[in-house]
């Protein structure tokens, strides 16, 4: 593939993203009512529990590739976690007010879009995996972690876990719904995609930041960690190049815009949060890019 070919596939597959959020953060700049709670609660509680559960029933993907991909999310995650933490502690920093944000990532707002822009539907189908995995450890563990109090039984009532372990079910077994359902679940799914990515440029406009230096370099710090634990559980698991692409990917995105939510829910500095969130976003313009440039398949 030459160079103007592989550039235009890039600027294809991250426009949309960059445009989609932008729209959010100006209509939010004219004075427009944009509801960010509502509109989120809507996409975790309905939109993308739909979207995750048409996804995996519909796949085309060898269930063992897909348990493979879950698994090496989940070991991914687990070693951004502990390498993490050791530098925070090494830092002096706060665990309750770094470690969440700069272990998980925008899965949702931007991982699922860019996967589906760039892998087409094969690879939205090996991030849905990725992003349910995701949102079960940040939903028990990255709340915990926040709130300085357990909540085992947080994930249990998460419309995206049940989502997930029924598209699972119906993989398993080979099971279908019927045609009516499948285009209302289809039709509610789809509209998560645009949906997010303008609930993303209108929280953006709404946060206040603070310490940008120290979330500059941090933001960094999380992109490169990120991009080589990713890299090496899919090599570990031996992912197909789609599901190595989409793990790197998602794993990779910047700090979502509900670690601010919660920060500022549980009172850890919600300010620091607001910075790492607007930084690492500024840098995934460039970072998303050049990380296409290699992971495209040719």
């Amino acid at each position: 593939m030459d160079i103007l070919t592989l550039t235009a596939r890039v600027l294809e597959s991250t426009a949309p993203i960059f445009i989609l959020a932008l729209i959010g953060y100006v209509w939010v700049k004219l004075g427009y009512e944009y509801r960010v709670q509502f509109v989120t609660r809507l996409s975790l509680t309905l939109s993308i529990p739909c979207l995750i559960f048409m996804a995996l029933i519909r796949t085309g993907i060898d269930p063992a590739t897909l348990r493979n991909t879950a698994l090496a999310a989940a070991l991914g995650y687990a070693g951004i976690a502990v390498v993490t933490a050791a530098l925070i502690a090494l830092l002096g920093l706060k665990q309750r007010v770094f470690l969440s944000p700069l272990v998980f990532g925008n899965t949702g707002n931007i991982g699922l879009p860019l996967a589906l822009f760039a892998f087409g539907t094969t690879g939205l189908d090996y991030a849905v995996v990725i992003f349910a995995v995701m949102a079960v450890l940040s939903f028990t563990f990255g709340v915990w972690i926040v709130s300085g109090q357990r909540s085992p039984g947080a994930a249990l009532r998460e419309p995206m876990l049940w989502g997930t372990l029924l598209g699972a079910l119906f993989l398993y077994n080979g099971w279908g719904v019927p045609l009516w359902a499948a285009r209302t679940l289809d039709t509610i799914g789809q509209i998560a995609i645009p949906m997010m990515l303008i609930t993303l440029g209108a929280a953006i406009s709404r946060l206040r930041p603070a310490a940008l230096g120290r979330a500059f370099w941090l933001s960094s710090l999380k992109l490169f960690l990120c991009i080589a634990i990713a890299a090496g559980a899919g090599w570990l698991f031996g992912l197909p190049e789609l599901a190595f692409a989409a793990l790197i990917v998602q794993l990779a995105t910047p700090v979502a815009v509900t670690a601010y939510m919660l920060a500022e829910k549980y009172e850890a500095d919600p300010e620091e949060v607001a910075g790492l969130v607007v930084v690492s976003t500024l840098l995934s313009i460039g970072a998303i890019p050049l990380m296409l440039f290699v992971l495209l398949p040719s």
